[in-house]
Parts: C-alpha cells; sequence; structure tokens
C-alpha cells in the first residue's frame, strides 16, 4: 500500500475509510459534510469568542488608563494650596465619582462578557438546529 502524503486531513482520512468499507446505504459524504459543519461553527464560535475576550481587554485596558489619570488629577489638587475642609470636600468628590465609575465599569464588563458569551452560544446553538434538521431529513428519505 502506497503511503499517503502526511498532509492529509483528519475528515479526509475518514471519507478515504468510509469509501474503502463499500458499506451499503450509508453516505459517507454526508457524514463527512455534517461533521464539517460542526467543526465549522466550532471554530466561528471560538473567533466570536476571542474576539469579545479581545474587546473586553481593550475596554478594561481603557477604563484603567481613565483611572490613573483622575487619581493623578487628585494627587496634583491636592499639592495646591488650600484649607482643610477644601481638601477633604476634594476627597469626598473623588470618593463617590470613584464610586460611580466603579459601578459603571462594572456594568460594562458584565454587559460585554454577557453579549461575547451569548453570541458564541448562539452559533452552537443554530449549529445544533441544524444538525437536528438533518438527522432527521436522512430518516425521512429512508
Amino acid at each position: 500500500m502506497a503511503k499517503q502524503p502526511d498532509s492529509d486531513s483528519f475528515m479526509d482520512m475518514f471519507g478515504r475509510f468510509g469509501r474503502d468499507l463499500k458499506l451499503p446505504n450509508v453516505d459517507v459524504e454526508a457524514i463527512l459534510s455534517h461533521h464539517r459543519k460542526n467543526l465549522e461553527a466550532l471554530e466561528k464560535s471560538a473567533r466570536a469568542s476571542a474576539a469579545g475576550a479581545q474587546s473586553l481587554m481593550s475596554r478594561q485596558r481603557e477604563m484603567l488608563q481613565d483611572t490613573l489619570r483622575e487619581v493623578t488629577d487628585m494627587a496634583q489638587s491636592y499639592r495646591a494650596p488650600g484649607n482643610p475642609q477644601e481638601l477633604m470636600t476634594k476627597q469626598t468628590e473623588f470618593a463617590r465619582k470613584s464610586f460611580e465609575t466603579a459601578l459603571k465599569n462594572a456594568g460594562e464588563v458584565a454587559e460585554l462578557v454577557k453579549k461575547s458569551g451569548a453570541e458564541s452560544v448562539e452559533i452552537l446553538r443554530d449549529r445544533i438546529k441544524e444538525a437536528m434538521a438533518e438527522i432527521r431529513a436522512g430518516y425521512e428519505k429512508k
């Protein structure tokens, strides 16, 4: 038997194996097509997850930069001469802004994670529906 090239994909090897068996009433190409679509859906879902993670990391970096800028501004304002009451007012205002920003950022991060996860799951859910329809159609032919 001649050695096959190393570049054969799993799908190519499985297809060749199925055709070599010559089983009656088995549509190897339909099986391969079904699994190829499954793998494509998994790949698409993984890409959506990766894009969501990248978007999340980018947004978190922006949030951190904004926070560092605010802390720097606050530190510089403390150097300015002023009475203790003014400093206390500035501290209170900064604490309030920080808390509000943290809540807003946490909500935004949660929404990004939710959206990314939902998109990935929806891709897989759609493929499962298609697969079930393909299986039903296969049984209806017989």
